[in-house]
């Protein structure tokens, strides 16, 4: 995938860049039956209050509905497009099964339109064809990896993600993730063969504030710039530093706090390495 850069007509168009499309993608329009509109929340709850910051505005956009399950076995599927989706930075592609059905499935690099993608407990491990674990080769690319089996791919689902499948023992998987975590994952658990495509997306220079607001992103504020009553930072005369370690509205540490209960049960005995500050390469 080439990254476009266009003449400097502006100190906005200077700085930025773009994905050149053309190259890669074969329609412009959606499958209506797999689309649907979203209702923009701005980052607020039902009373109104705001619940994530420096959300709102932005373009429209329309749901494609991503079938992230990959749960139609016995039955395969031809690609018919390779398409854009503006929920999501990488491409999707529409899948049409034996049977006629119709579906979305996150697009793997490598994969173009006649190919053939399965899914099931005997399939070959081919880009684009999804399995449980159990049945995947050690040392294989993967994507879209569920944590609970049956509830849907949760794990490296963003343009250019993979993951390398690196151990099995008894009932449990050993992946590496992209950044950097070893995590034990149970066999059963499906995930799909490949890199994701658009890998190219992390060159994309955005160059003017006013294209992130088309994408529903305001100004983020710091918080020592606020007053005190808007964050435990804010206020001090002059320009002070803050005058404590670095932390939410809330109060909870954002760089290197724990916030983990010491004796509830979570995920920490199935994370054997934690992520590391820039990941890891996956080669």
């Amino acid at each position: 995938m080439a990254i476009k850069v266009y003449k400097p007509t502006s100190p906005g168009r200077r700085n930025a860049s773009v994905i050149d499309y053309r190259k890669e993608l074969t329609t412009g329009k959606p499958e209506k039956t797999l689309c649907k509109r979203i209702k923009k929340t701005g980052g607020r709850n039902h009373h109104g209050k705001t619940t994530t910051r420096f959300r709102g505005g932005g373009a429209r956009r329309i749901y494609r509905i991503i079938d992230f399950k990959r749960a139609k076995d016995s039955s395969a599927a031809t690609v018919q497009t390779i398409e854009y989706d503006p929920n999501r930075n990488c491409f999707i592609s529409l899948v049409q099964y034996e049977d006629g059905e119709k579906r979305y499935v996150l697009a793997p690099s490598r994969l173009q339109v006649g190919d053939k993608i399965e899914s099931g407990d005997n399939v070959e491990p081919r880009v684009g064809n999804a399995m449980p674990l159990r049945r995947i080769p050690v040392g294989v690319e993967i994507h879209n990896i569920e944590m609970t089996a049956g509830q849907g791919g949760k794990l490296v689902r963003t343009a250019g993600g993979t993951a390398r499948l690196v151990a099995k023992e008894g009932d449990w998987a050993t992946v590496i993730l992209p950044s950097g975590e070893m995590r034990m994952i149970r066999m059963e658990c499906r995930a799909t063969i490949g890199q994701l495509s658009n890998a190219d997306y992390q060159n994309v220079r955005i160059g003017k504030a006013g294209r992130k607001r088309h994408m529903g992103r305001r100004p983020h504020v710091r918080g020592k710039a606020m007053n005190p009553v808007a964050h435990p930072m804010g206020g001090g005369e002059g320009r002070s530093n803050g005058g404590r370690h670095p932390c939410s509205p809330t109060g909870v540490p954002a760089k290197g706090g724990k916030t983990r209960k010491r004796n509830k049960p979570g995920s920490n005995r199935i994370i054997r390495r934690r992520k590391t500050n820039r990941g890891v390469q996956i080669v």
